[in-house]
């Protein structure tokens, strides 16, 4: 494998939410995804201790912690956020990934183009995830996994796909992409911005927040929150944190979360070895979890120690 699952992961994660700090640059804005961040922490958990997705679990936790968490306000790049735990846990079969997504989904959107983004962009990081990406088929790939539908996001890519086989600018892909304000158009763009630049998670992110002026109003703010989201969650998958700038891991360190009200984003990282664990099925809770209040158990110090876990199939080094 290039890079480990878990260093996948983490990749997309933090990608995912530098795309979300570099897009609300102005003061105070840094927490809108909060809310998406107390849910995956909390879809997480149950992912953890069931070793399955149980949406009535999930709901249960959703209630019983955090009744007012609210994701319907430019949901798109929330949904990214609280759907990775999802793709990555069942990101080896693309049956039961679409079928758990849109399981997922009908519990916070019944839009249509919701629905479409997270399925290409689970494809996509699943795609990453099995080392079975391939830039030119990927396009194709994805309209095929979405199914019939009522958006114009395969159209949308489609033409996206023309744009890097004629490998044309950023302001060339932005111009085609900023004619209407389509939530399509955000998502293609987004795309574009991740294939054009591969290997190369810091350009590509840039790309992402680079705004031309046919991007007005409150909508060219929620398309670059909707093309940073997906850009970074796509490019940190592909690279994994291995692609992540020193400048950028400092920015993302747990005070600075904390000051932008982010420190469930660090719950969520802490959680990733442990849901991976689970999904490679040597997980022991006794090495990972670290407190159950409510029923009375703490880890004991004799008991950390080192747990190696690898993909299924596959031989390590010891």
């Amino acid at each position: 494998m290039r890079y480990p699952l878990i260093n996948r992961f983490k990749g997309s994660l933090l990608g995912a939410l530098l795309g979300e700090v570099l897009a609300k640059n102005a003061e105070g804005q840094y927490n809108s995804c909060s809310d998406a961040s107390k849910i995956a922490v909390l879809g997480v958990q149950s992912l953890i201790e069931l070793g399955k997705l149980d949406i009535d679990n999930w709901l249960e936790r959703d209630q019983k912690k955090s009744p007012d968490l609210d994701i319907s306000d430019g949901f798109l790049p929330k949904a990214i956020i609280v759907t990775l735990p999802v793709t990555v846990f069942f990101h080896e079969n693309t049956t039961n990934l679409r079928q758990n997504l849109l399981h997922v989904l009908q519990i916070w959107a019944d839009d249509p183009i919701v629905r479409d983004g997270i399925l290409a962009v689970g494809y996509a990081i699943a795609q990453c995830l099995t080392e079975k990406f391939h830039p030119r088929t990927l396009i194709p790939e994805i309209i095929a996994f979405i199914g019939e539908t009522s958006t114009l996001l395969p159209e949308k890519l489609l033409k996206l796909n023309d744009l890097l086989d004629a490998e044309v600018g950023l302001e060339s892909a932005q111009a085609e992409f900023s004619r209407e304000a389509e939530p399509s158009n955000a998502i293609a763009m987004a795309f574009y911005c991740f294939l054009s630049t591969l290997e190369d998670l810091h350009l590509g992110v840039l790309r992402s927040t680079h705004q031309d002026n046919t991007w007005q109003g409150e909508t060219k703010n929620l398309n670059s929150q909707t093309i940073t989201t997906i850009t970074g969650a796509l490019s940190g998958a592909y690279n994994s944190t291995t692609g992540i700038p020193v400048k950028w891991q400092v920015l993302l360190c747990p005070t600075n979360l904390a000051i932008w009200e982010l420190t469930n984003f660090s719950q969520v990282l802490e959680l990733a070895d442990a849901l991976v664990a689970v999904w490679s099925g040597v997980y022991d809770p006794a090495l990972h979890l670290k407190e159950y209040p409510e029923e009375g158990c703490l880890r004991g110090e004799e008991q950390s120690q080192l747990c190696v876990f690898a993909s299924p199939r596959v031989i390590q080094s010891r």
